[in-house]
């Protein structure tokens, strides 16, 4: 069959998808990038975010459209959605033909077959204990960065999060076989690879814990950084941070959610950690790797957040100073224990006034951060085109800034010198040194310009 593969969300979805067309190619299937010239269009979703939602359910409702002019058309939901919203799949869009969680990928060979054959809608829900896809090797797309997650599922049970509930209980892969595929990885040309959990430092089996592991992709050759996430502040492990430190391969950046900054608003997130504990690992963190970058999430207006509530939080990140932030006001999931246990009674105009507040402080922080880049050197990852002038590269450095910069003779997964001359809110931008030459802006207006 064609295929016609859709991923929404994280990075974890991007890599299931990877998974998926393995598993399809190995059927003999074929995948196809216009949805013109499908034979079956798959869905691969994400439950976390409410926009993402919208965006599926948008999607099927152009689907509906099409499957009326193609009767043979079968389409199939899978992933986090899927499982956690399947009776209203089921009930709500009779356009579906395939619902599927994410430990149901080996079966979807046999519920297409089963679609195009009988024409019976085919239902996978079932969730393992032990099924961590560790004997398929991902088909990824080119690129510089490749990711592999190490472990599935999760057992923090936050309140707003549905995550245990789509993926299961945690289970960590062998470490040998990670290791077997960063060897993979590095033999099909990619530089840089990043592991991935819903809680990379609860990784362990056996003897090797999370540390362990990230010194083992570091010694592969032919990788030249590895990244990871993401952590979780109640258990990070110190180990981590002093091989990180000593690895130079290791990057300088941990993406380390805060959710909040109130201690009555995190407990009933269930995070497990207080507002001092987070600020003392910050200490921690900046005392132990001094060159480190921070970024974070933020949930603004969960259940029960009062007025001084949200201000503890932006007190934290005045304090903390991360150098970005994704922030999100609260959207409640269905199947959550905060649905069942606490009332949604944040007004959505207060959420949506706390939200640009949070963001109008990380803007100002962002840039201060940024500002203070102007004049360095950083070794620079070339990464792909500048979305907004595809004559210019995009590239990041270790501590995952985005730099935008102009040279004619670099390709993507090449390390280039960059000096800062003009810094953002979200972006740097430089000049690229050789031996002590480097193209100078054309004009001024370019210098200055970091709308990016």
């Amino acid at each position: 069959m064609k295929i016609f593969l859709e991923t929404f969300g994280c990075q974890m979805n991007e890599y299931d998808s990877e998974l998926i067309r393995s598993i399809l190619r190995s059927h003999q299937h074929t995948f196809v990038e216009n949805l013109d010239h499908a034979e079956v269009a798959l869905l691969n979703t994400c439950a976390i975010r409410e926009n993402a939602h919208e965006k599926i359910y948008h999607r099927l409702d152009e689907l509906k459209g099409r499957k009326r002019r193609q009767k043979n058309l079968v389409v199939g939901v899978l992933g986090c959605m899927a499982q956690n919203l399947r009776q209203e799949l089921a009930e709500h869009a009779p356009i579906v033909d395939i619902v599927a969680g994410p430990d149901s990928y080996r079966r979807l060979p046999l519920l297409i077959n089963s679609v195009r054959g009988t024409g019976e809608k085919g239902f996978d829900f079932s969730l393992s204990e032990y099924e961590a896809y560790s004997d398929i090797a991902p088909q990824r797309m080119p690129g510089v960065n490749a990711w592999i997650a190490i472990m599935r599922g999760c057992d923090n049970f936050c309140t707003f999060c549905v995550v245990p509930y789509t993926r299961g209980r945690e289970r960590s892969r062998e470490p040998q076989n990670i290791v077997a595929e960063v060897h993979r990885i590095a033999a099909e040309g990619f530089k840089q690879v990043t592991l991935l959990g819903q809680n990379v430092n609860s990784y362990r089996f056996e003897q090797h814990d999370f540390a362990d592991l990230m010194q083992m992709a570091a010694e592969v050759d032919g990788i030249r950084r590895v990244r990871f996430t993401s952590p979780h502040p109640k258990d990070f492990p110190r180990k981590l941070l002093h091989t990180m430190a000593a690895n130079p391969k290791l990057c300088k950046h941990i993406h380390l959610p805060l959710q909040a900054g109130s201690d009555s608003v995190l407990e009933r997130m269930n995070r497990t950690y207080t507002k001092q504990e987070f600020l003392d690992l910050v200490a921690e963190i900046r005392a132990i790797v001094p060159e480190i970058s921070l970024t974070t999430d933020v949930i603004c207006g969960f259940c029960g957040e009062t007025d001084e509530d949200f201000e503890e939080t932006l007190e934290v990140m005045r304090r903390v100073e991360f150098d970005s932030a994704f922030t999100f006001k609260y959207s409640e999931r269905k199947h959550t224990i905060a649905e069942r246990k606490f009332k949604d009674d944040v007004p959505d105009e207060v959420k949506l006034q706390r939200l640009t507040r949070l963001i109008d402080l990380q803007r100002e922080i962002s840039k201060q951060h940024n500002a203070a880049e102007i004049g360095k050197i950083f070794e620079v990852l070339v990464e792909e085109p500048s979305k907004k002038n595809p004559h210019e590269w995009l590239g990041r450095t270790d501590q995952n800034k985005g730099v935008v910069f102009w040279d004619d003779a670099v390709k993507p997964g090449d390390f280039v010198q960059v000096r800062i001359n003009a810094a953002g809110t979200n972006t740097l931008r430089g000049t690229v040194e050789r031996q002590g030459w480097r193209r100078l802006p054309v004009t001024a207006v370019e210098a200055e310009c970091c709308a990016i």
